[in-house]
Parts: structure tokens; C-alpha cells; sequence
């Protein structure tokens, strides 16, 4: 586990800093406002940023390839619309303290995270990049000892105040590199939470299909599996319309995993991600270039 990081100084930083600040001002705004700002906030992406609607039409398009043109345009329309709302969720997440509503929420499947708890086993909580997923790692984190995994940030006060933010509920974050302290975080029965489902260039990585398509994927689920011994569950989150707002499901424990085939167990990892989004596919992160790397021989995807 890294060190925690000294607060960057402030008139160096002043943008990012004053940034900052309206974002803690919109994070302590009422929850429905925040759904309202994040809507137009998906307007305005949609407008600013068409390189990434690029991105997702040819995401949408391989992976749902039966829907017709008009549904396909209707999905885009609520995915940026979700995404909108993914940013101001995410500032509620990072930067309001105050527990609520993530410790009212209810979460299905807990019975499987006790169960293993009880055996005093680590668990390997693996989700995808959902548009709601840190609200769902902070309702876990609400109610168990659960570490995080994370993308390092290349701008140092975003780094600073994320990482803190987290370890505020989580009882540590680990960035994607540190497999030797996530090994023995698990091999001591901890919980880490994790998604593996975008195309990472470091690592090892295997082809395997994500909707049909070839999709470079990390390898880290089954080789963690392996190395600590943990179980290996699923964790989905979706955003409704009604109050409470999230329904969140733990799934049982995954059998007969690790094998001795970490490309047929990663592959295995895929199907489960894509069976979540399939219950929420406007909810899926698809301005990600998931297909970006691509098999030797093929043509770019993007």
C-alpha cells in the first residue's frame, strides 16, 4: 500500500484547486437537484466531446448489433444522459461525508460476503464500470472492511482528493499495481474491491470475448484467485428512478475458480460483467475504448 500522498500546495494547483471547491459546494447539494445538474451535464458531453461519441456508437454497435437503428440512437441518448449523472453521483460519493443514503441502502446477496467473512477468507469483490459503481463501493464499504482498487491520477490535486475521499469509507485503496499488497490484504481474509473490465496496457492480458468481440483483458482476477486463495464474488449496481434509488446485488461465490486455465477463467469474468450489463445498458461506461487493442492481424476498432 502506497504512502499517502502530501496535499499539493495550493497557488500552483490554483485552477484545480478552485475546481475543487465547486465541486464540494454541488456534492452537498439535495440528491434530486444533483440528478437534474447531472443530466445536463450528459447534454452538455454529448455536445463538447463528439470524439467520444464516435467511441460509443462503434461500442454499441458491436456489442448490440440486433438493435435497430432508432433503439441504438435511444440507448446513446440515455448512456450520456447516465454518464451525466455518473459525475454529479460521484462528486456525492467522494466529497459529502454524511453516510446517508448509503448506509440505507439495501443490499442483496450479503449472505455470500458473511459467509466467506466467516471462514475468514479474503474475497475478491469484482464489478464493472458501472456509471453508479462508486456509489456502490461506498454502500458496501458502509457496511464491511473493504479495500479499493484505483486508477492513479496524473493530476496531483485530482489525486490527492480522490484518494483521500475514498479512504475516508474504504479501508485502504490499492492502485492497480499493487498486486503484492492486494495478495496479502486477501490472503489475511480481507475484501477488495475490484473492476477489471477495461483495456489495460500493463499486465498480463488474454483475447477473450466481451459481447462477441475479442477484448484484451486482464488476467489479475484468476492469477489473485490463484495466488490467495480467495473467493471470487460479483457485485452489481443499478440506478433507478424510484426511492431508494440503487438496487445492489452480491452474487454467490464463483465455482470451481481459479482453474488451471486463466484464459478460460477470464473469459468466465467477461461473461459475468456482460450479464450485469445486460441488466442496465445505458448504464455502462461505453465512452471507455474497450476494443482499443486489438489482435494481431485486425484492423484498429476505433
Amino acid at each position: 500500500m502506497a504512502d499517502n500522498a502530501a496535499k499539493p500546495a495550493f497557488f500552483p494547483n490554483l485552477l484545480a484547486w478552485l475546481t475543487y471547491g465547486v465541486c464540494w459546494l454541488l456534492a452537498h447539494l439535495p440528491y434530486r437537484l444533483l440528478l437534474l445538474i447531472g443530466r445536463g451535464m450528459g447534454w452538455l458531453f454529448r455536445v463538447l466531446f463528439k470524439s467520444r461519441r464516435v467511441v460509443i456508437e462503434k461500442n454499441i454497435n458491436a456489442c448490440f448489433p440486433t438493435l435497430s437503428t432508432d433503439e441504438k440512437a435511444k440507448l446513446i441518448n440515455q448512456n450520456y444522459r447516465e454518464t451525466g449523472m455518473m459525475v454529479s453521483q460521484t462528486l456525492r460519493t467522494f466529497l459529502n461525508r454524511s453516510a446517508a443514503p448509503f448506509d440505507q441502502l439495501n443490499i442483496k446477496g450479503t449472505k455470500h460476503l458473511d459467509a466467506a467473512l466467516a471462514k475468514k477468507q479474503g474475497v475478491l469483490l469484482v464489478s464493472g464500470h458501472f456509471t453508479a459503481l462508486d456509489i456502490g463501493g461506498r454502500a458496501i464499504c458502509e457496511r464491511y472492511p473493504v479495500a479499493g482498487v484505483y486508477r492513479p491520477h496524473k493530476n496531483p490535486v485530482q489525486e490527492y482528493i480522490v484518494k483521500q475521499a475514498r479512504e475516508k469509507y474504504a479501508t485502504t485503496m490499492f492502485s492497480r499495481d499493487e498486486l503484492k499488497g492486494i495478495i496479502k490484504y486477501l490472503k489475511k481474509g480481507g475484501v477488495v474491491w475490484y473492476a477489471p473490465d477495461q483495456d489495460y496496457r500493463r499486465g498480463q492480458s488474454v483475447f477473450v470475448n466481451f459481447f462477441g468481440t475479442p477484448a484484451s483483458t486482464i488476467t489479475a482476477t484468476h492469477q489473485l484467485a490463484r495466488i490467495s486463495g480467495c473467493q471470487v464474488l460479483f457485485y452489481a449496481v443499478k440506478r433507478i428512478d424510484q426511492a431508494p434509488f440503487y438496487q445492489l446485488e452480491i452474487s454467490a461465490p464463483m465455482a470451481d475458480f481459479p482453474s488451471n486455465d486463466a484464459e478460460a477463467d477470464t473469459q468466465r469474468v467477461n461473461d459475468a460483467i456482460e450479464h450485469m450489463v445486460r441488466q442496465a445498458p445505458e448504464q455502462y461506461l461505453w465512452l471507455h475504448k474497450r476494443f482499443k487493442t486489438r489482435p494481431e492481424g485486425d484492423l484498429p476498432f476505433y
